[in-house]
């Protein structure tokens, strides 16, 4: 009886190592974060004027729209699947899914796309207030990239199955 106790405590030790409390942390933020940016992209789909007069007051809504529309198809299809990758590959990160490690990579190509352009190549958003919005899509991005790097690490380490 001894041994079958010590068999118990031996498998529960093991699925502990395997799950670490930050993957629970890390994933419920990374879920949130990715809500906020599939939320934004379904607003501004949809053209919620008031949505976008909410985020940035000083800039007619129209005029943010007008905005995004002049992006490059390739731009648009980046902004989609980095917030909709990010969403799935959240939740794949909280299912201690494997699968997570693609689906966070196709986001962070996907933030890099529609980000990159607005950081190398769309002219300013008219009426734009600067400082935190220009840093923006840095942060994003980073933020993309971390997750990726961190749902590897899981994979690497046997959480991730």
């Amino acid at each position: 009886m001894d041994e079958t106790v010590h068999q118990d405590t031996m498998t529960d030790d093991a699925v502990r190592t395997r799950t670490p409390v930050h993957l629970w942390i890390i994933g419920v933020l990374a879920l949130l974060w990715n809500c906020v940016g599939c939320y934004d992209y379904l607003m501004t789909r949809m053209r919620n004027t008031d949505y976008l007069a909410s985020m940035m007051p000083e800039v007619d809504p129209n005029a943010m729209l007008a905005w995004v529309d002049a992006f490059p198809i390739w731009a648009q299809f980046g902004w989609g699947l980095g917030v909709w990758a990010g969403l799935l590959g959240s939740l794949l990160l909280l299912m201690r899914n494997r699968w997570a490690v693609l689906v966070l990579g196709l986001s962070l190509v996907g933030a890099v796309l529609g980000l990159g352009y607005q950081i190398v190549a769309a002219p300013p958003m008219p009426g734009a207030p600067g400082g935190m919005m220009d840093a923006m899509p840095y942060v994003i991005i980073a933020i993309a990239l971390a997750l990726f790097l961190y749902a590897r690490a899981m994979r690497q380490k046997g959480v991730l199955r």
